[in-house]
């Protein structure tokens, strides 16, 4: 890798994705630590970590595995009796996520689930889940933020095969580089996926200063579709609902929707948002106004 090219380290980052998701496979005692069937749970996290949260939250619930919430740290209602706290946190240092750590220990068993071996939350939390192997360099977060959901949907009883598979073949095909080209991208998703369509948003936000939005795909024909126009991109995460393919078709947007996992297809995302960026001559390793934990002033 050469360092000094623009967005060395994501690129390096996101094209190591299906190594990380198959170590995190692997990690069966540590995915014992999660909160086992019927727990009643909240997971935390701020930013990508959140959106990850969301997509947790629906596949643990929707598998009949007890009820879980998923909050942004600063907005958190943990007074709710869970029987554990699950803190999804890259670099273990993030205000909002420490302090609410503080507030609710000795209340619920907390998990942290952490990038950074290092951070100070190692310390803080009664089981430590740590994926410094995923951890990362640049700002703009990809592996360590699927490898996280992948050791997820792995303590679940998935099987990540399918999905790993369709993320190496992602990395290796030629992009599609009408797909980097767009005014203006919305992104959908139903059940697990919304919370990836949040965050494939955050991601052309933060790596390309790009126009997005997202929406779970039922509530886009409740006002947002009028977005929809020629030169823009409407990007289904999963299956779509039926007939909203048509519908977004009539407006002259693209629609797109690949039949793959969904995990793999936000792989996909990554590399359009990494080439939109340096097409434009931006640094996403270091975007504007951004940095890699956010630490607020005492």
């Amino acid at each position: 890798m050469t360092e000094n090219l623009p967005g060395a380290f994501m690129r390096a980052e996101l094209t190591s994705q299906p190594e990380t998701w198959a170590r995190a496979v692997e990690m069966r005692n540590e995915q014992k630590r999660l909160p086992a069937a019927g727990e009643r749970v909240a997971v935390i996290g701020c930013g990508t970590s959140w959106f990850m949260a969301q997509a947790y939250a629906a596949l643990r619930e929707g598998s009949g595995q007890g009820e879980i919430d998923a909050f942004a740290a600063s907005e958190a209602f943990v007074d709710r009796g869970y029987d554990a706290v699950v803190a999804l946190t890259r670099s273990g240092t993030t205000t909002e996520v420490l302090e609410l750590v503080e507030r609710v220990r000795g209340r619920a068993r907390v998990i942290g689930v952490i990038g950074d071996e290092t951070s100070p939350l190692v310390s803080l939390v009664d089981e430590a889940v740590l994926l410094p192997f995923a951890d990362e360099k640049s700002v703009v977060q990809t592996r360590f933020a699927t490898t996280a959901l992948a050791l997820f949907r792995a303590s679940l009883g998935e099987d990540l095969t399918s999905a790993i598979e369709d993320a190496a073949a992602v990395l290796a095909a030629p992009d599609d580089a009408e797909l980097g080209d767009a005014e203006q991208y919305t992104f959908l998703g139903r059940g697990w996926t919304v919370g990836l369509a949040h965050e494939a948003a955050l991601k052309m936000r933060e790596s390309s200063q790009s126009w997005t939005e997202s929406y779970a795909s039922m509530e886009y024909r409740h006002g947002p579709i009028a977005i929809a126009a020629p030169g823009r991109v409407t990007w289904q995460f999963g299956e779509a609902p039926e007939g909203l393919a048509a519908q977004v078709e009539a407006t002259g947007a693209r629609f797109v929707q690949h039949p793959i996992d969904p995990l793999a297809d936000l792989v996909r995302l990554h590399r359009v948002a990494l080439d939109r960026a340096v097409a434009k001559g931006l640094e996403p390793d270091q975007p504007r106004n951004l940095a890699r934990s956010v630490i607020l002033d005492a």
